[in-house]
């Protein structure tokens, strides 16, 4: 849903040379900067997850914001993702602190911005022993030692699920924290309601050039302010090329489906599988996990070489969102392996007990494999950057901008 906002009349870039032009006519002297008119208290960088979640922290608290964005509407990672933010699969630590308090905000959001925010928790199935194990031993100890508000359903109780649709699987593990959105239309709909409720400036279809500490140049002209953020994704040449190359992070590519169920299934819940346990902290470091590990590689050598684990998400209109894989590297290829599809096609047919038909292909993208989950840079007094290095920004986001606006605010008491 494309947002259509264009700079106000007075940030088109003729403005400063008229102004110098009829100082040099009238001898008056100039001001020191032209864009003092432009003044803000925050410059953000990028419309994403990260970007609107600043955006949000600092307007709520009464700051002028302005957000600048090279596309007519987000079209990165925070579009193109499941729209799931997990709390189930966060390691213990601040991860899981951070998608703990990120959950009201969404649920805020999605009041204030009126759009469809499941929160009935995700399902994740156990399908073979192995799998099963490792959800038992997760809920006997480390749910129960960090807080993880989960229920395993085994036996009548998973029977019981979608009318006996899933009882093929061993076990399911209900993650009640859990929430769920679909990005294309919550997105949008956020813009919506920081520009109108929040006041927040957005310049959409505008470049950034470069950043320095308090300002920004971009094709909409010049701005001030007191603090910039930049929250470019994955684009690490563009904007504070040095800064960021010492983290050393990569991209990582993913192939993605939308996809109609061919059977009734009027599915309400995020669904994952025992897949998924060799890839979020929640339980990927547990002894149990080792075994589940080895029974992949010697049975499905395939879904570790290509990162494969299943997710899959129900839109508002009845679709599926499925993926996904994982490619690491510099540059995201832009070329799909129709062979990793049907993979993904058939863990999900498997999953859900049914058919499926694919009737949308696409590429996910995210910045990946950084010295931590995430980094939040003080470049310069004025100038910082933050920037998620694993695909969980929808859960963390709101919560991390909300600490990062205090710490740059100088605020004691962070949130």
């Amino acid at each position: 849903m494309p947002i259509a906002d264009k700079p106000a009349p007075t940030e088109v870039l003729f403005i400063p040379y008229l102004w110098e032009l009829a100082c040099q006519r009238s001898g008056v002297a100039q001001f020191q900067d032209i864009t003092m008119t432009n003044q803000s208290d925050i410059l953000i960088v990028g419309a994403g997850i990260l970007g609107l979640s600043h955006a949000y922290a600092a307007a709520r608290r009464g700051l002028r914001v302005k957000v600048f964005e090279r596309s007519a509407t987000p079209l990165g990672a925070s579009v193109r993702n499941f729209g799931q933010a997990l709390v189930t699969g966060q390691p213990p630590g601040q991860m899981l602190e951070l998608a703990k308090a990120s959950r009201p905000i969404w649920a805020q959001w999605a009041q204030q911005a009126n759009f469809q925010l499941k929160r009935n928790g995700s399902i994740l199935f156990a399908r073979t022993e192995e799998e099963e194990a490792l959800l038992k031993a997760f809920c006997a100890g480390r749910a129960v030692e960090y807080d993880y508000h989960v229920e395993l359903l085994q036996g009548a109780a998973l029977n019981d699920l979608y009318g006996g649709q899933f009882r093929h699987h061993r076990a399911a593990l209900c993650g009640l924290d859990d929430q769920q959105l679909y990005s294309r239309e919550a997105i949008p709909a956020l813009i919506r309601y920081l520009q109108k409720e929040l006041a927040v400036e957005f310049h959409f279809s505008t470049l950034v050039r470069e950043v320095e500490p308090g300002r920004v140049v971009s094709t909409a002209g010049s701005f001030t302010g007191k603090q910039v953020v930049v929250c470019s994704g994955h684009d690490y040449l563009t904007l504070l090329a040095e800064s960021l190359a010492q983290l050393a992070p990569q991209i990582c590519r993913l192939q993605m489906l939308r996809a109609r169920p061919e059977f009734a299934l009027d599915l309400q819940h995020a669904l994952l599988t025992g897949l998924s346990c060799v890839h979020y902290g929640a339980f990927a470091d547990l002894p149990e996990a080792k075994a589940l590990q080895a029974q992949i590689q010697a049975q499905s050598p395939h879904l570790q070489t290509h990162g494969i684990h299943l997710l899959i998400s129900p839109t508002p209109h009845g679709d599926l969102i499925i993926g996904d894989s994982h490619d690491y590297g510099q540059d995201a290829s832009p070329f799909n392996a129709e062979q990793v599809d049907e993979w993904m096609i058939a863990l999900a047919e498997q999953t859900l007990g049914g058919r499926i038909k694919v009737v949308e292909r696409w590429q996910g993208v995210y910045g990946a494999r950084g010295p931590g989950p995430f980094s939040l840079l003080q470049v310069a007094p004025g100038l910082s950057a933050a920037l998620m290095h694993t695909g969980v920004g929808m859960s963390v986001g709101p919560a991390l901008a909300e600490r990062h606006i205090a710490r740059l605010l100088g605020e004691t008491d962070q949130q």
